[in-house]
């Protein structure tokens, strides 16, 4: 096996792996931090559009709730929905099939004109729900949130603002974590920062976002119908519609003054199940969107197709040089340049790593003071917490894009939240 591993290392396949391997997410996160900075100095600091304040002017708005099993929030969102300060806007609860309390926490609010219910009783995904629902809607304008979120009182004047521009078809909003109560809470509240957030400022100076995330984004109603509406058989049926937008030429925007509070996951197994999800919807995405490489016309997509699909290769190689090492550790021979700790290719990695959690700390601390006493947490994230979501990435984001899709079979609600 020695002679073996010493072919190997000799090999110029292998060194092209641990070069791409080392150097791709230092790459990658200097380009990210340096837009993300231009971002910041062009748009956070004054640079977005002024909330809209003249009542006449507001165009009607459409909020959308799919829900499925939440009892434990569903009220504290409505709650904060009822005391929006927008003069014309309504509320729509979907509850897709949940038996659990969901539709008895909505009935009292129902006494809110403003509020109405969709009450499905078979399950079948949140696409099919959004899709549902849209007909129903009177608003210009929709927002679609997660059930478990809570807006900030001036969320529809800050995003209804974006949309006076005829090519603006989406808006993303700003998530903050609100649930921080533990350690991997806390990492996601500095990953919605220096990873999400950061990422949508690169993007958008690169002229192309690649989610609208279900937790908070607003919608031209008119660019959603043209663009067919949801697809109900893709996992993640928000990054879908975000590439189908703009595949029609509409701008999607990122607005970080238009924060909501939402829950994520507090135990490995729920964020486990959460991260497989986004993985395989990447991959479908990547897939049934593959024409961006090769079509002109989309050329403004290709950063953002080709930076994601670079994600999943590097994903693969991070798995399999790591597992390599540990292969040949294991059997006595150190393999050269293999090791991600504690090499200088680990320690480069985990500076620009948390050179860009900084980054996003303390750019969105203009939007959350309170962000930057988490970053202590950061060092998990190159340590343990990077690890598994490659893992995830490198499989099922694979998954999705090697496997036949069915865009007429719903991907149904599959994880009852924890209360």
């Amino acid at each position: 096996m020695n002679e073996l591993f010493q072919v190997l290392e000799e090999s110029g396949v292998y060194w092209f792996l641990v070069l791409f391997y080392g150097f791709y997410p230092v790459v990658t996160s200097s380009m990210w931090v340096a837009t993300a900075i231009f971002y910041f100095l062009r748009y956070d600091l004054s640079g977005y559009p002024e909330m809209l304040t003249d009542d006449s002017k507001c165009p009607s708005v459409s909020i959308l709730i799919p829900a499925y099993y939440e009892e434990a929030g569903i009220a504290r969102s409505l709650e904060g929905l009822t005391k929006l300060d927008y003069p014309n806007y309504e509320v729509i609860v979907i509850n897709d099939g949940s038996e659990d309390r969901t539709v008895e926490e909505t009935l009292p609010y129902l006494k809110d004109p403003r509020v109405r219910l969709i009450d499905k009783h078979i399950n079948e995904g949140k696409g099919m729900a959004l899709n549902d629902a849209i007909p129903c809607t009177t608003g210009e304008l929709i927002l679609v949130m997660d059930a478990d979120t809570v807006p900030e009182p001036q969320i529809l004047r800050i995003l209804a603002a974006h949309f006076k521009s005829p090519n603006i078809g989406a808006v993303c909003g700003n998530a903050r974590v609100r649930n921080r109560n533990n350690w991997l809470s806390s990492l996601q509240a500095v990953e919605f920062s220096s990873v999400i957030g950061l990422l949508r400022r690169a993007q958008r100076i690169w002229g192309r976002i690649m989610c609208v995330s279900g937790v908070c984004g607003m919608f031209r109603r008119e660019a959603l119908i043209k663009a067919g509406l949801y697809s109900p058989g893709m996992a993640t049926e928000d990054i879908d519609l975000t590439f189908k937008l703009q595949m029609l030429n509409y701008d999607v925007l990122y607005e970080a003054r238009a924060r909501v509070w939402m829950e994520v996951p507090e135990s490995l197994e729920m964020l486990w199940k959460q991260r497989i999800r986004w993985a395989l919807g990447l991959g479908q995405a990547l897939r049934r969107h593959r024409k961006i490489l090769w079509t002109p016309k989309y050329y403004r997509m290709f950063p953002v197709y080709v930076e994601s699909l670079l994600s999943v290769m590097w994903a693969w190689t991070f798995v399999a040089i790591t597992a390599l090492w540990l292969m040949a550790l294991l059997m006595g021979y150190a393999l050269e340049g293999g090791s991600l700790i504690p090499n200088w290719f680990g320690a480069m990695i985990a500076a620009a790593c948390l050179i860009q959690l900084l980054t996003g700390v303390a750019i969105d601390s203009r939007y959350e003071p309170g962000i930057l006493r988490e970053y202590p947490f950061a060092i998990l994230y190159p340590l343990a917490y990077w690890m598994i979501m490659s893992v995830s990435s490198a499989v099922y984001s694979t998954k999705g894009f090697v496997q036949t899709l069915d865009l007429t079979k719903p991907v149904r609600w599959r994880i009852v939240r924890e209360g």
